[in-house]
């Protein structure tokens, strides 16, 4: 006997990203947090473009956008004098199969009061002033005890507690890496009268020295960077802020009451491992980044968005394997963004002249995907059409897409037959796997949690059939209008499957209880 199937300890952008996710899929949780409420400061501020792709799916992406702006271009001084204007990163176009191309800001709090929101609209909340207090394990069980005197029995316990976390500790999984204890740096949000919004200020000759005051899209405040590579530790409150301010900046600027501040130390580590047994861990409580490239926040939300879909089918009676892959998954993408964000931290701690550029792909978190992981399958030499020779053909197409199992499903705009307009977007959003069935051939079987659409050209008369007028849906998935393909989609957005024969998918969906 269960009182949930699911306890998650945590409620910031990872524990409300995976609470959406287990509450859009009906699946009984608690979302529990030892704060007396939201985070109240801007930390993370960064949403990368993947990040906005989720965001989409969770249903709260016009919210974010309305809350939010782009990043300011940079303008950097000596005292009064300007001498250097420019982006981080050049602004990207929009295209068929990106449509969120470029980073948003939006302070951390923000960040998360939308995804409370959002929660409590499917019928969530979060449970403040409650914190775990310990927890057991047996094989069909967790056990959680919290300081309010109740104990929750549940299927499963995910630790999203942040870079403290006592869910990690209790497990005594390793936390591999260093904290850096003479690289502290303070990050506070205060109002800046008469500074104009239009740009990201910096102070300063040097990484010791220097000194940002970054416009909060949304709000009337400004976040204050300053790193303390010389050992101080001032008084994170309105006196030592301002103190720092003039003390770095040489100008006089009328600043405002600290609203929330923080000093923090570098610190770089990650589990060597997610899961054990029934519990999880998710977001900071698995990995700590430098903020350097805004990485730790969208990391945080795509380990929620990787896990929710999965622990909602092994509830609902899948297999096993699809638990195990989160850690398969997601444990190398987080070392990955733990090595971009620690070199983009001592890049900027070494005074190099590019320590502020952002333009590296990899940052937007678009190219990381799970090519190796045991749910990424391609059979593309499966025979088909009565196994012609000539239908392997050439996958030329396919590659010159760089379209593969494990990697980001793109966009595309399409209708349907009465020509209204239909993102393939669209398509995926939901708790939901979806088929793209290019080409002619059979369909898979239609099953619950699976949507299966035919996309076609313009003049292909396919009852019910997505069609793409413009081949953009072709392009991006590198597929021949006369050469069958199935494609996969998973519920988080990734290819499961990319072949041509559907007793291959058959076979895929059958393994993994889709």
């Amino acid at each position: 006997m269960t009182d949930t199937d699911v306890v998650i300890v945590g409620a910031g952008p990872a524990g409300l990203t995976l609470a959406i996710e287990l509450a859009r899929r009906g699946v009984p949780h608690r979302l529990v947090d030892a704060g007396p409420g939201p985070f109240p400061g801007s930390r993370g501020k960064g949403l990368q473009p993947r990040t906005l792709e989720v965001f989409e799916d969770l249903g709260v992406l016009d919210t974010v956008f309305a809350a939010g702006s782009p990043y300011p271009p940079i303008r950097a001084y000596r005292g009064d004098t300007v001498v250097y204007e420019g982006r981080m990163a050049p602004e990207r176009a929009v295209t068929p199969q990106l449509p969120y191309p470029n980073v948003w800001m939006l302070p951390q709090a923000r960040t998360v009061r939308i995804l409370a929101d959002r929660l409590r609209e499917i019928g969530g909340t979060v449970e403040y002033d409650t914190a775990l207090v310990a927890f057991d394990q047996d094989e069909t069980a967790v056990h959680a005890e919290l300081a309010t005197g109740e104990t929750i029995t549940a299927r499963y316990l995910v630790g999203a507690d942040g870079g403290r976390s006592t869910v990690r500790s209790a497990l005594g999984v390793g936390f591999l890496g260093e904290t850096r204890e003479a690289e502290r740096s303070i990050v506070a949000d205060l109002p800046v009268a008469g500074l104009d919004r239009e740009h990201w200020h910096f102070w300063g000759d040097g990484p010791d020295t220097g000194v940002g005051l970054c416009p909060l899209g949304g709000t009337d405040l400004f976040q204050l960077q300053a790193p303390l590579l010389d050992g101080s530790t001032p008084t994170p409150d309105t006196a030592g802020v301002h103190a720092l301010f003039a003390a770095r900046a040489g100008v006089e600027l009328d600043l405002g009451e600290v609203v929330w501040a923080s000093v923090f130390r570098a610190n770089f580590r990650m589990v060597d491992r997610y899961r054990v047994g029934r519990v999880l861990l998710a977001g900071d409580a698995a990995h700590v980044h430098s903020p350097a490239g805004g990485q730790g926040l969208n990391t945080s939300i795509q380990d929620a968005y990787n896990l929710g879909w999965k622990l909602a089918g092994v509830l609902a009676g899948g297999p096993e394997l699809l638990l195990d892959s989160y850690q398969g998954e997601r444990l190398p993408v987080a070392a990955g963004v733990l090595g971009i964000s620690t070199a983009l931290h001592d890049s900027g701690i070494a005074g190099d002249a590019d320590a502020l550029r952002r333009d590296d792909p990899e940052l937007a978190q678009l190219t990381l995907g799970y090519p190796d992981s045991p749910l990424s399958v391609t059979d593309l030499d499966a025979p088909t059409g009565g196994g012609d020779p000539a239908a392997a053909g050439d996958d030329r197409a396919l590659a010159d897409a760089g379209i593969q199992a494990g990697g980001r499903a793109p966009d595309a705009p399409c209708h349907d037959t009465a020509g209204a307009p239909v993102r393939l977007f669209e398509v995926f959003a939901g708790p939901h796997a979806t088929v793209l069935a290019f080409g002619a051939g059979p369909l898979p079987a239609a099953r619950a949690g699976l949507a299966v659409l035919r996309v076609v050209r313009p003049g292909a008369a396919v009852p019910g059939a997505l069609v793409d007028p413009d081949g953009h849906a072709h392009a991006g998935y590198g597929a021949d209008p006369d050469r069958p393909l199935l494609v996969l989609v998973r519920p988080d957005g990734y290819v499961g499957f990319l072949g041509r024969d559907p007793a291959g998918l058959d076979a895929y969906l059958a393994k993994f209880g889709y």
